[in-house]
């Protein structure tokens, strides 16, 4: 069996069938948490599952693998009263996940391009880009946002189509500059300063990295297209960081 398969069989086990005896086929016992709903190690999450509502289910929308890690992209729904969008990655080791870190945040009934915060293509269809889509979009996060050079956007997004799902950004690279000059208008920062880890596969990468909004530490997960070089389209997830985890481990 593959990591994705594995990771997604694990999960439809767990979550879905409610059979806590999978975390004891799937997940090791030196199982390690960066997530701030779970402490660290299997029986933690056991305790989860069993306290989870009755009507709490998970929609997997994408999943990705590079090497040991394993990325999804979907909703939770029955953790509150709002659908949550979510990003889990998982580092897979001898077979059982070891590891795992996600980001959550509400999902909203409109967005600034009138597209949900999931929707778009989800098969990886060009597995020979890997590398060239992965160097394209640590180029633009080293370069703009985290070099905080927004003149040289144009060298990374397509002007031609860049569709986006962050709730608050119109489509297109002036949607982007718009949205950035905005919120920089109402004193509000973007600053990343560390990539953690990225997932790619084919024309899909994931990245996992830490910065500042607004002046707080917060997680940011963003999800980019590549086409022809350029970027096309993007999902994320940004999530303040809380001042307490129920584990030593970190969010990253």
């Amino acid at each position: 069996m593959n990591n994705k398969d594995l990771v997604q069989q694990a999960g439809r086990e767990l979550f879905i069938d409610r059979d806590t005896g999978a975390i004891d086929r799937w997940w090791s016992a030196n199982y390690r948490q960066h997530s701030a709903l779970a402490g660290d190690g299997p029986e933690a999450l056991r305790a989860l599952v069993e306290n989870v509502p009755p009507d709490f289910q998970y929609e997997p929308v994408r999943i990705f693998a590079d090497g040991d890690l394993v990325a999804m992209h979907g909703i939770y729904r029955g953790f509150g009263p709002v659908p949550l969008v979510a990003f889990d990655i998982f580092r897979v080791a001898d077979g059982k996940l070891a590891e795992h870190w996600d980001a959550l945040q509400p999902a909203v009934a409109e967005t600034a391009s009138g597209r949900s915060q999931t929707e778009g293509p989800v098969e990886v269809t060009a597995p020979e880009q890997t590398e060239a889509s992965r160097a394209v979009v640590l180029g633009f996060i080293d370069a703009v946002l985290t070099g905080r050079d927004p003149e040289r956007i144009a060298e990374f997004i397509s002007s031609e189509q860049y569709l986006q799902h962050n709730p608050s950004v119109p489509d297109g690279l002036d949607g982007l500059r718009t949205a950035l000059t905005a919120w920089a208008e109402q004193g509000i920062t973007v600053e990343y300063s560390t990539v953690h880890r990225s997932v790619a596969e084919g024309e899909f990468v994931l990245t996992q990295s830490e910065g500042l909004l607004g002046g707080k530490p917060t997680a940011f997960y963003d999800l980019f297209r590549v086409d022809g070089g350029k970027l096309v389209e993007h999902w994320d997830v940004v999530a303040e960081i809380p001042e307490s985890l129920p584990h030593g481990n970190g969010l990253f």
